[in-house]
């Protein structure tokens, strides 16, 4: 090892990593190459004083770590300290180096099925030579919460491996702490458990003061839990695991009499064993858990028909491969995909299949299943986007003459449901960023006053449904219950559709958690409808904060009289584990057997395919497993490496020269911040409270969304987006005027982030290179450019719907959609205007044009002119100042789409007599 290396060893500082997880990973990296130095040092008979001392700290840091986790566990560590002691430094090195790249690859996770029987706590010698003549296995832990000693432990270690046979579909081994505060740390840290134990008598307080657990056991203050002991003290613990993770399977071991547990346990223990109980039953417990959150029923099912020897005498030559494998000129396109995907194509909806449009078999399961992981009631696949989502949940529950309101910047979908429900939309303006030419999200106060506004005007009888976006494309999140607890208070009957199209993987993490529809609403029905079931992770935590203003004066409702009435559209294809255009509707309504069921049946006909793919069905299939066994660890890896881009960002003074990181104060206004956050990481100030900012902020920054401001390179967002993938094959989508968007999901990787950094470090270079040499007019050009960069127009507001498409004359913001848009069908009542400084000075002298289109700049990528609305001087000054290749609607050589005089005159006349014929 160089000088060079080892100094760069010494120097790291592992602290700085986000998670804990990945802190521990580094550690143990850290030691392999600590133990190397310490290995060669000796060899070469040099001072080992420096190298032994910080392989004595990182074993030290792994000591703590190893406490919660089966491999390598503690008893690893213990080895490596006494060959450390011994002064053994090449074995030393070669097991530090075992474990790094055991971990680092996953390896101890996919051992094969002969290596079940072994324990993670044998030594690395014997596992390392294990054959694999089998398919691995899924790995995982199991923790127990116990006070009890080494040998006890090792007891019941061995107890539970006895009882594993051949033919278990999983392989797993036993965690052990011995404290209410180790187990909450242990299931927030160890990604890999999936079942908990509560047994005897534990104590409270954790032995652990390492500093980056201490967060981790901060939730038990915010939970608020009771001090009590015995069953009593697993009772209120089952119910905090569950809030952190709903997906866990947890078990009672108890010693107590039958009659002071029995009925006294709730619902979060999947099953109760008494002391006396053998092993057996508690192993075969635990692989029923998890096999019951593995199952995937349609695409099982769709593997074994794909299996049997079909003749197609229907649709789809395409089946099987034959119409390309019988010809001679597709081939091609067989042998890039290869045969499954074929062979699992069928229009069938018998021999073990099931109909999407009316399901009773595995698509009906497999729905099922997905309610219970995204908490949800009832939840329906939809196999063409969420575009299709939001339609069927709009005509399903919206009436023609039904007033919604609705965010302004919702994805279009949302627009043309309106327009084939026949609702009444109030646009919703959001704060806008004109710095960055970024819309927030609606503020509480903007809804609240438009819901008085249709109050004072006695129209809350005709308002139905409340549409927001959640979180919007650039991160901001809404807090739901919120919302709905102070809309509910104004309209209790209101129906929310919370559009979560880029928010699916927000349920698998308790921080994002809270701030999604389906926990949110089942948090409302706890609390107004005085469930006894546990309460999920919601905002409860909320209550015991005092910096959280927002939360200190309750909305005043009247329990008799809310319903609880929510929808969610997500769109699993863009954040999870899915086949393009796969979706899913989670809904939780409490009237949605008795007024909805029917109604949405309907509307799921009206615009689901009669043919829908089977691919795409069963990708949703595994999507939810997967999100159930190891979501929580995905998520939490994902925010891990965005939080892991910002700090490089940051403290990359190369990169730091053109670009920077907005941070929450940039993004989201002071007055909707009670928490005070600036932001998620500084140089000086390190990780921000995210934690605290989700317990008591109206808007939060989703942390996975790093928004890049790029102005001061001198090019625009979407210059910058065919730089990336031109020259760098780095793909990403939503830019603005001087920003991009960089979106880590749970399929990138700690070399994805690695590669992206060096391509920022390059361009950087490459234009400080360029600058460089510039004359003096280039660098003016470059300042200037700069400059326009930094200067974007300002962003409009939603002006008005034209009076000839208001349904009355009362002074409230609704107005006729439909009306507008088919209005604009008729060639002969529309006009074309330019979109010029003309234009603009005759619409500031009182001329009024209306847009008989939906007018979309990409960006920001939603209409700012809708058909019926007005045209007002900021709108027009807005498009004459963009400086987008693409503006939906727009024809550049014809001009704007607008009504003419006449046609705004004759729908006039037509809304009298509608009127008219009301009053009659």
């Amino acid at each position: 090892m160089s000088d060079h290396a080892m100094e760069s060893t010494a120097n790291k500082v592992v602290q700085g990593a986000y998670t804990a997880p990945q802190l521990r990973m580094d550690t143990w990296n850290d030691l392999q190459a600590r133990c190397a130095w310490l290995n060669e040092y000796a060899r070469e008979q040099q001072n080992l004083s420096e190298p032994r001392t910080l392989v004595e700290a990182s074993l030290a840091d792994l000591r703590e770590f190893e406490a919660y986790w089966a491999f390598p566990g503690e008893s690893q560590v213990t080895s490596l300290t006494h060959l450390l002691e011994r002064g053994a430094f090449a074995d030393l090195a070669s097991e530090a180096r075992e474990v790094a790249r055991r971990l680092v690859g996953d390896g101890y996770r996919q051992r094969d099925s002969g290596s079940q029987v072994r324990s993670a706590h044998d030594t690395l010698t014997d596992r390392g030579h294990e054959p694999n003549h089998k398919s691995p296995k899924p790995y995982f832990e199991v923790l127990i919460v116990d006070a009890f000693d080494e040998c006890d432990r090792e007891e019941l270690r061995e107890g539970l491996r006895r009882c594993r046979r051949e033919s278990d579909e999983f392989n797993y081994d036993i965690v052990s702490v011995s404290s209410l505060e180790d187990a909450v740390i242990a299931v927030q840290f160890n990604w890999t458990i999936q079942a908990v134990f509560l047994r005897y008598n534990y104590s409270f307080h954790t032995a652990n003061s390492h500093p980056s657990l201490k967060r981790y056991a901060e939730v038990i203050g915010h939970q608020r839990l009771p001090i009590c002991f015995g069953h009593e003290r697993s009772v209120e613990l089952a119910k905090l695991l569950k809030r952190l993770r709903p997906e866990l399977d947890l078990y009672l071991v108890t010693d107590a009499p039958l009659d002071r547990v029995a009925g006294k346990l709730g619902s979060n223990f999947r099953r109760v064993f008494y002391r006396l109980e053998q092993f057996m039953e508690q192993h075969l417990s635990i692989l029923k858990g998890v096999r019951a959150r593995f199952e995937t029923p349609f695409f099982d099912a769709l593997r074994r028909f794909s299996a049997k020897p079909t003749g197609v005498f229907h649709a789809l030559p395409i089946a099987r491969g034959k119409s390309m494998s019988s010809g001679h000129w597709a081939r091609d396109f067989l042998d890039f995909y290869g045969p499954n995907i074929f062979m699992a194509e069928t229009s069938a909806t018998s021999g073990g299949l099931d109909s999407l449009l009316q399901p009773r078999g595995p698509i009906k399961h497999a729905q099922d299943l997905a309610a219970r992981a995204f908490g949800a009631r009832q939840t329906f696949f939809v196999t063409n986007g969420t575009s299709t989502a939001n339609k069927i949940v709009v005509q399903a529950l919206v009436e023609p003459g039904d007033i919604v309101l609705v965010d302004r910047e919702c994805h279009k979908s949302h627009h043309y449901a309106l327009v084939l429900a026949g609702a009444l939309p109030i646009y919703l303006d959001s704060y806008s960023l004109p710095q960055y030419s970024i819309y927030g999200a609606v503020p509480l106060a903007e809804i609240e006053r438009k819901l008085q506004e249709l109050k004072d005007a006695s129209k809350l009888n005709r308002v139905r449904m409340l549409i927001l976006t959640n979180c919007t494309f650039d991160g901001i999140t809404y807090d739901p219950q919120r919302v709905m607890e102070r809309v509910l208070a104004i309209k209790p009957d209101m129906i929310f559709l919370w559009d979560e199209a880029w928010f699916a993987y927000g349920r698998f993490t308790p921080t994002l958690r809270q701030r999604t529809a389906m926990d949110a609403a089942a948090c409302l029905r706890h609390k107004y409808r005085g469930l006894s079931s546990p309460a999920p992770t919601s905002q409860e935590d909320a209550a015991t904060d005092t910096d959280a203003g927002s939360h200190a004066s309750e909305p005043q409702i009247d329990r008799d009289k809310i319903r609880i009435r929510v929808y969610a559209t997500q769109s699993t294809h863009k954040t999870l584990t899915s086949f393009r255009q796969g979706s899913m509707i989670h809904v939780y309504d409490e009237d949605f057997e008795q007024k909805a069921k029917d109604s949405f049946n309907e509307a799921f006909m009206t615009h689901t395919s009669t043919s829908p793919n089977y691919q795409v069905i069963a990708s949703l299939d595994v999507g939810r497993r997967q999100v159930e066994l190891e979501g929580f660890e995905m998520v939490e890896q994902t925010i891990g490496l965005a939080m892991t881009f910002r700090q490089q960002v940051s403290e990359n003074l190369e990169i730091a020269r053109f670009f920077s990181v907005l941070r929450p104060h940039d993004m989201i206004p002071t007055e909707h911040r009670a928490s005070g956050i600036t932001y998620y990481y500084d140089t000086e100030g390190g990780w921000g409270p995210l934690r605290h900012a989700y317990r008591s902020d109206e808007f939060v920054l989703d942390p996975t969304r790093v928004t890049l401001y790029i102005g001061a390179t001198g090019m625009d967002g979407d210059t910058f987006r065919h730089l990336l993938m031109d020259k760098y094959d780095i793909q990403i989508n939503k830019t603005s005027r001087n920003t991009v968007l960089f979106m880590p999901n749970i399929g990138t990787t700690r070399g994805d982030i690695a590669y992206l950094v060096d391509v920022l470090v390059q361009i950087s270079n490459e234009l400080a290179d360029r600058l460089s040499v510039e004359s003096k007019a280039g660098l003016l050009r470059h300042t200037t450019r700069v400059e326009g960069l930094a200067d974007g127009p300002p962003l409009p507001d939603f002006s008005r719907f034209h009076n000839s498409f208001k349904p009355d004359s009362l002074p409230t913001a609704e107005g006729d959609l439909r009306r507008a848009y088919f209005l604009a069908y008729d060639e002969n009542k529309l006009d074309h205007i330019g979109l010029d400084m003309e234009t603009l000075g005759e619409i500031k002298a009182g001329r009024e044009y209306v847009s008989a289109a939906f007018i979309t700049p990409y960006p920001p990528g939603f209409p700012v002119l809708v058909p019926g609305q007005v045209l007002s001087p900021q709108i027009v000054a807005y498009l004459l100042e963009l400086d987008v290749k693409e503006i939906h609607g727009y024809d550049p050589v014809k001009g704007l789409r607008v009504f003419t005089e006449e046609a705004l005159a004759q729908a006039a006349v037509l809304k009298k007599d509608c009127l008219s014929v009301e009053r009659k």
